[in-house]
C-alpha cells in the first residue's frame, strides 16, 4: 500500500479533519473579540451609511417574509399528503429542501445574494453538494432599468450629454442583456463607426452590496467571537473571499484590467487566431465599460461554426491552446469558459468574452492540475491521485492506491456519458440547424464527485482547483463534440505546458516558423515572444 503526504502544510481550518467540537469562549476571548467586533462594526457602518442600511433592512424583511410564506405552503402540502397517505416517509426538512429555499431567498434579496449564490455554485470544494447543484439554478437575470436612468449614469461618467452626443453616433435604448448588477447596450462610435457594447452598472447596486456584505461579514465575525472553535472552519476566510470576489465584479476597472492583461498576452505572444474584446479606456470608468462588439456563434453551434470555418477541430485546438498558455503566462486566466463565453467569430478566430470571473494560481498548483488532466486523458488514475495529493492539504498520509481506485471507478462512469446533439428544424425555410448540449449540471456533478472522492480520502482541495478543473471539463466536453478522435496528449498541434520553462520550449519550437527570438519567459513579461496556438 502506497501512502503519501501532501506537500503543503494543512490549513489552519483543519477542514479535512473531523468536525470540531464547539466550546464556549473565555471572558478574555469575549472581551478581545467584542472590542475587535465593535471596531469592525463602526467601520462597516461608516462605509454603508444609515440610508442604505435602513432601505436594505426593509427590502430584506420583505424577501424573508415571502420565502417564509412559501416554506409554510410547502410544509402544509406535505402534511396534507401525509394525512392522505400519498406522501413519502422522508422529512420535508432535507438539505436539498433547505438549499432550494435559500436559493429562492437569495434571488429575492437581489444582486449581492445572487452573486453569493453564483460563488457557491462555482465552489464545490467549499460547499455541500446539494447547495452547489441548487445554486446552479440561481438566475442572474433582472428587469432592465429604464434607458433614461442608464443615460444619466453614462452622462455622469463620460462627461455630460454633449460629450455623449459627440462620442456616440447612437446608443440603442433597448438593452442587449440585463443582469443583477449591470445591463448592456449596443452603440456606435461617431469618430470611427465602430460598433461597441456599453456595460453600465445599475444605480444603487454598490450601496446595496456594501450593506449586505457588511452585514454578512459582521455576522461571521460574531459567530467566530461567540464560538472560537468554529474559526477553524475558515468561515471568516470564506466570507472574505466572497466579499472580495463580488466587489471586484462591480468595479468595472477590474474587468478592464483583466481584458487588457489577456490582450497583452495575446499580442506579446503573437497569438492571432484568438482574441477578446478591445477596451476603450477613454470611454470606461468604474461604472461604465466600453468594449468592442464581437460577432460570432457559440463554440458548440455546429452549423454556425461551419459557416465561418471549415475546420471546427482547429477552432477547438486554438481555444484550448490559448487558454492553457494563458494559465501559465498571463497573470490571470479566464475562469468561466462555458459555451456562451467562447465564440467562433465571423472571421474564423476564437473569441473569449466576459472576463468578470478570473482565476489566479501558483505555478505549483498549475503543475498539479496538469498532472490530473494528463492522467484523466490517459486514464492513468495513479497520476491523477498523485496530482490531487500534491495540491491538497491534509494532516495525515493518504492511501494513494485507494484514492486511485476510487478515481478509476468514478471516471469509468463518466466515460459512459455522451453529449446530446439537438437538431432544430425550420419547416417554412426547409432548413435544419444542429447544436450540441453540454449539460452544465453534468459537469458540476462530476466535479463534485471528484471533490467527494478527495475528501473521503482525507484531502481538502483549494477553490482555485475547482475553477481550473471545471474549465478543463468544459474543454473535454467540447473535444467530444467537435473533435471526438482528438488525443490532446499525443496530438502535436496541442500545446499543454506545465511550467513557464515548458512554455518557453513551445516558444522556441515555433521560432523557425514564426521568427521569434529566444528569450526567457515569465508571467507578466513576455515581450517579443511568439507562441503558435493554431493547428498546423
Amino acid at each position: 500500500m502506497t501512502t503519501r503526504s501532501a506537500e503543503r502544510p494543512p490549513p489552519a481550518s483543519g477542514a479535512a479533519a473531523a468536525a470540531p467540537s464547539v466550546g464556549l469562549p473565555s471572558l478574555q476571548q469575549l472581551f478581545n473579540g467584542g472590542q475587535a467586533l465593535l471596531q469592525e462594526s463602526l467601520r462597516v457602518a461608516r462605509e454603508v451609511g444609515p440610508r442604505a442600511g435602513f432601505a436594505r433592512t426593509l427590502s430584506a424583511t420583505k424577501a424573508f417574509s415571502e420565502t417564509a410564506r412559501d416554506v409554510l405552503v410547502e410544509l402544509r402540502n406535505y402534511q396534507q399528503q401525509q394525512q392522505q397517505g400519498g406522501g413519502s416517509a422522508g422529512s420535508p426538512f432535507t438539505r436539498a429542501a433547505l438549499a432550494k429555499s435559500l436559493r429562492q431567498l437569495f434571488e429575492r434579496l437581489g444582486a449581492t445574494y445572487i452573486k453569493i449564490g453564483q460563488f457557491i455554485a462555482s465552489s464545490p470544494t467549499l460547499f455541500p453538494e446539494e447547495f452547489v447543484l441548487e445554486f446552479q439554478k440561481c438566475l442572474d437575470q433582472s428587469a432592465p432599468v429604464p434607458y433614461s436612468v442608464v443615460r444619466e449614469t453614462l452622462s455622469a461618467e463620460l462627461g455630460g450629454d454633449k460629450a455623449l452626443t459627440e462620442k456616440f453616433e447612437f446608443i440603442d435604448p433597448v438593452p442587449l442583456a440585463s443582469a443583477s448588477i449591470a445591463q448592456v447596450h449596443v452603440a456606435r462610435l461617431r469618430a470611427t463607426g465602430e460598433e461597441v457594447v456599453l456595460k453600465v452598472l445599475k444605480p444603487g447596486v454598490t450601496d446595496t452590496l456594501k450593506a449586505d456584505l457588511g452585514f454578512i461579514y459582521l455576522a461571521s465575525r460574531l459567530i467566530e467571537t461567540l464560538a472560537p472553535d468554529l474559526a477553524r472552519t475558515s468561515l471568516g476566510d470564506i466570507v472574505a473571499d466572497i466579499r472580495s470576489s463580488i466587489l471586484e465584479e462591480v468595479d468595472f476597472s477590474k474587468e478592464q484590467a483583466n481584458l487588457e492583461e489577456f490582450r497583452m498576452f495575446l499580442d506579446q505572444a503573437g497569438v492571432t487566431a484568438a482574441t477578446c474584446p478591445k477596451v476603450y479606456p477613454e470611454l470606461s470608468t468604474r461604472k461604465v465599460l466600453t468594449m468592442e462588439r464581437l460577432r460570432g456563434v457559440s463554440l458548440i453551434d455546429l452549423e454556425g461554426i461551419r459557416a465561418y470555418t471549415d475546420d471546427p477541430e482547429g477552432a477547438l485546438i486554438t481555444a484550448l491552446n490559448t487558454w492553457s498558455l494563458s494559465v501559465v503566462l498571463c497573470p490571470s486566466f479566464h475562469a468561466d469558459v462555458h459555451s456562451g463565453n467562447l465564440l467562433v467569430l465571423e472571421d474564423g478566430r476564437v473569441g473569449f468574452i466576459d472576463f468578470g470571473i478570473v482565476g489566479r494560481l501558483s505555478p505549483e498548483t498549475w503543475r498539479a492540475v496538469t498532472e490530473v488532466g494528463e492522467g484523466f486523458v490517459g486514464q492513468d488514475y495513479q497520476q491523477i491521485a498523485q496530482g490531487l495529493i500534491r495540491m491538497g492539504a491534509t494532516a495525515a498520509a493518504v492511501d494513494e492506491e485507494k484514492l486511485a481506485a476510487d478515481l478509476e471507478a468514478l471516471f469509468e462512469r463518466v466515460r459512459t456519458l455522451d453529449p446530446q446533439v439537438v437538431v432544430v428544424a425550420d419547416m417554412e425555410a426547409q432548413t435544419a440547424a444542429a447544436s450540441v448540449a453540454v449539460d452544465e449540471d453534468q459537469v458540476t456533478r462530476l466535479l463534485l464527485e471528484i471533490v467527494d472522492v478527495a475528501s473521503s480520502n482525507g484531502l481538502k482541495l483549494p477553490r482555485q482547483f475547482g475553477l481550473l478543473i471545471k474549465q478543463s471539463l468544459y474543454f473535454d466536453r467540447y473535444t467530444r463534440i467537435l473533435a471526438p478522435t482528438l488525443d490532446p496528449l499525443r496530438d502535436t498541434r496541442v500545446n499543454f505546458p506545465k511550467t513557464v520553462e515548458e512554455a518557453e520550449v513551445v516558444v522556441n519550437s515555433q521560432s523557425g516558423r514564426q521568427g521569434s527570438r529566444r528569450r526567457n519567459v515569465k508571467r507578466g513579461d513576455i515581450d517579443d515572444v511568439i507562441i503558435d496556438v493554431t493547428p498546423k
